[in-house]
């Protein structure tokens, strides 16, 4: 209904064509026409007419006043005109972890754009998440993948991995078919999400490991003895067997054996005690341990996923944990490997939020039979190496990988075409993951893993779509390092024996940090777009960061095209400077900041365009069905927002902490839902449904909004756990009672900017749309016999 479409005449016939912008116009009831009046229909008469989007409609979902809605959307705007764009919307995790939290992203980022906000120092989006994110990461990711000796590498995201090793799949009563839009018509999606992921998994759209239902050294090598002599002959031999369908992708059986993860390492991540999304669905089905698992097995089911009966429990043979302190991990695990902490080591810190490269430089050795991780894996690799010596040797091996953002893979895929329907044929890298023949030389492993390898010179190092050589870095690193001496594979090669070896790798390999890397990575960018560029690095060109350097003080980095912002002396990082002051495309399919997202699967569940949608109902969805004693109870939305009491948000159980609040576990209520069922400030409180159960202290609060219950996150099986009636165990931790569900938008690939990238796009573990039922605990046991 927008007022200025026209018609294209093409050879197939007659088009109606409008813009973006007066699409997204209609669809907030805004009317673009020709005419001063609005005309008759579905559009608001005025911001005081409840409908869809007006400031009237919002204050019955958000509780804000229309006329504060109307003052901050009219501020803002006249602050971003006056200004010249530096209107900031700040966002934080909270907002990622609700089921349709991109469409909330979206609206955002549209918000800003509109405005004029975006690549404006002191304007835009902030997203105060991901300190992860590593500063010099094209430098960091040769040494933390092994790109400088083998490529590709494979790389999951955690949330499909978990949501089948665990199981949660078959918990899953989320039927999409509640979640398309009714006016889309023939374009086809599965109805359950472990469908999707699997289809996502099968066209190359999401990573997937294992890959296949064999052994990919065990494929190499049959397909070599069926004669193929090069690795392009193998990968030809797999397709066959694939299209043929004697070969099958390892997703759409999960419960299979040979689909079971069997060894799990964890490097300093708590996953059992801090990000794990559905904890007793780890305990039961991942561990085969103890666990309050309450939930059946749901009446949903897949069409292209296999079920077996019964479930199976207890996939692992092994759990390794790296950590600082005995956490629940730790506690878990089957080998628990005392870790050196910060202070104890030589590393670098860095994130894309803060400008500066910083240090850790030990202040002591480690203590005890602690050892640094770079010590740790030196060990493992080099006891792995004599081992493969004698079992393995060197081997042919076939590596999966999805079609990837800022490959050319990432437009192979205009429509959904499955080749396992007999839509398309199987294609390598265009209807199927990329396959790669890498040969392993794993008695070598130790051996490479303490040399920086030849690749990092050439074909060199990149990030981004941004890619370029790295000889002189290369040959200066043999100076700095030192070169590996002992006979064999990596003789001459610069030594990354130590831990500040390879930092200073890094630092040399990195355009952050070395300023002749920088004006080298802009040149890149400049035959990509035909932008003159270098000069946003040329003053640094001098500049050269060595470790003794940055403890000396820290330096500030290096403007880099791996980033989007601009940093000199007198910027600060703001993302999309870049692209809008050097005109450097955005990496999307128009090359622009893009609201309408035209993929069919979009398209299907209405999402073409950001809009509002409520959280899932997830009472309707089965999560607090369960048997129990009759009492007073409450069910309320539970939420779990960075830990308040506790070190970088995660580590909660030092003393100091702890004498900082109530010292355990907590969770916080509003006091007239309190008063309701009689639960007083500091009562023991059980918090459950489905997925399990938690006992902690009630925090009684006015601060908490009616219907909801905060439980801050990281609160683990540590101190003051007592027993719940409910299971009869331990009480649990702050992710006992959530439980993975994934939003097939999420899944999308082959499709320019939705195309996944590693720790960069794909399916989240949503957990804040999830209700718990809360009751009082009474006396608890605490098993203390």
């Amino acid at each position: 209904g927008a007022g200025r479409g026209k018609t294209v005449e093409t050879a197939s016939g007659t088009l109606e064509v409008t813009t973006v912008f007066d699409l997204l116009a209609a669809q907030l009831g805004v009317w673009t026409g020709d005419t001063a009046e609005v005309p008759p229909g579905d559009y608001p008469r005025d911001y005081e007419d409840a409908k869809a989007y007006t400031p009237a409609w919002q204050e019955a979902v958000t509780g804000v006043a229309r006329r504060d809605a109307i003052r901050v959307a009219r501020e803002f705007a006249d602050n971003a005109a006056k200004t010249r764009g530096k209107s900031m919307i700040f966002l934080g995790a909270g907002t990622n972890h609700w089921y349709h939290s991109d469409t909330t992203y979206r609206a955002i980022l549209n918000l800003t754009t509109l405005c004029g906000c975006q690549g404006v120092n002191g304007g835009g989006w902030a997203h105060y998440v991901g300190q992860e994110k590593v500063r010099p990461q094209a430098a960091w990711a040769q040494l933390a993948f092994g790109l400088d000796w083998r490529r590709p590498p494979r790389q999951q995201n955690g949330t499909s991995f978990y949501y089948f090793a665990t199981d949660q799949w078959r918990y899953d009563t989320l039927d999409l078919e509640a979640l398309r839009s009714p006016i889309a018509e023939g374009i086809a999606t599965p109805r359950h999400p472990a469908d999707c992921n699997a289809l996502a998994a099968r066209l190359g759209w999401l990573p997937s490991y294992p890959q296949f239902d064999r052994n990919p050294l065990v494929l190499c090598r049959e397909a070599q003895e069926r004669g193929a002599d090069s690795d392009e002959e193998i990968v030809a031999d797999v397709v066959n067997r694939i299209q043929r369908g004697d070969l099958q992708f390892a997703i759409h059986d999960p419960d299979h054996p040979a689909s079971f993860p069997r060894v799990l390492f964890l490097w300093r991540a708590n996953l059992l005690g801090a990000s794990g999304k559905g904890h007793e669905y780890f305990l039961k089905h991942l561990l085969g341990c103890e666990n309050a698992v309450f939930n059946t097995d749901s009446p949903l089911r897949p069409k292209t996923v296999q079920w077996r009966d019964p479930a199976p429990e207890g996939k692992l043979d092994l759990l390794v944990t790296s950590e600082l302190r005995m956490s629940t991990s730790a506690l878990y695990a089957d080998v628990a490997l005392p870790a050196a902490g910060w202070y104890e080591m030589h590393d670098l810190s860095t994130t894309d939020m803060h400008p500066f490269i910083h240090p850790f430089n030990p202040a002591v050795d480690p203590p005890w039979q602690s050892r640094t991780n770079w010590e740790q894996f030196k060990t493992i690799a080099e006891r792995f190496s004599a081992l493969a010596a004698k079992h393995l040797g060197v081997r042919k091996d076939l590596v999966a990988t999805p079609l990837m953002h800022d490959s050319p893979g990432e437009i192979a895929q205009a429509e959904v075409r499955d080749w396992a329907r007999g839509e398309v044929d199987a294609v390598a890298g265009k209807t199927l993951p990329v396959l790669t023949v890498v040969e392993r030389d794993f008695p070598n492993t130790y051996k490479m893993m303490t040399a920086l390898g030849p690749l990092a010179a050439d074909p060199g190092l990149g990030s981004k779509g941004v890619a370029w050589k790295a000889e002189e870095e290369y040959g200066e690193l043999k100076q700095i390092l030192g070169t590996i001496t002992a006979e064999g594979i990596s003789i001459g090669m610069p030594s990354l024996e130590t831990a500040k070896q390879a930092a200073e790798a890094i630092l040399k390999l990195a355009p952050e940090t070395n300023g002749p890397t920088a004006v080298k990575s802009w040149k890149a960018v400049e035959k990509k777009t035909g932008r003159s560029l270098t000069h946003l690095s040329i003053e640094r060109r001098n500049d050269r960061f060595s470790f003794a350097d940055i403890s000396a003080q820290p330096r500030k980095i290096i403007t880099s095209p791996i980033w989007s912002g601009i940093e000199t002396e007198d910027r600060r990082y703001s993302p999309f400077v870049i692209n809008v002051e050097e005109k450097v495309p955005f990496r999307t399919l128009t090359g622009r900041a893009q609201i309408y997202q035209d993929h069919p699967w979009m398209r299907a569940f209405g999402e073409a365009l950001p809009l509002y949608r409520p959280p899932l109902d997830m009472q309707a969805l089965g999560t607090t069905r369960m048997e129990r004693a009759p009492a007073q109870e409450l069910v309320l939305n539970y939420l779990t927002p960075h830990s308040k009491w506790s070190i970088h948000s995660s580590y909660s159980d030092t003393l100091t902490m702890l004498t900082l609040f109530r010292g355990g576990e907590a969770i916080w209520i509003n006091n007239d839902d309190a008063a309701s069922i009689d639960i007083r400030d500091n009562d023991w409180v059980e918090c459950f449904n489905v997925n399990g159960v938690v006992v902690a202290k009630a925090v009684v609060s006015h601060r908490i909004p009616p219907g909801k219950a905060f439980m801050y996150h990281a609160q683990e099986r540590l101190i003051n756990t007592p027993g719940s009636k409910l299971s009869r165990q331990r009480g649990g931790t702050h992710n006992s009672v959530t439980r993975i569900v994934v939003k097939p938008t999420h899944m999308i690939g082959a499709y320019a900017q939705l195309s996944y990238g590693f720790n960069y796009y794909g399916p989240i573990g949503s957990q804040r749309d999830e209700v718990v039922v809360v009751r009082k605990a009474g006396e608890v046991d605490w098993y203390e016999d």
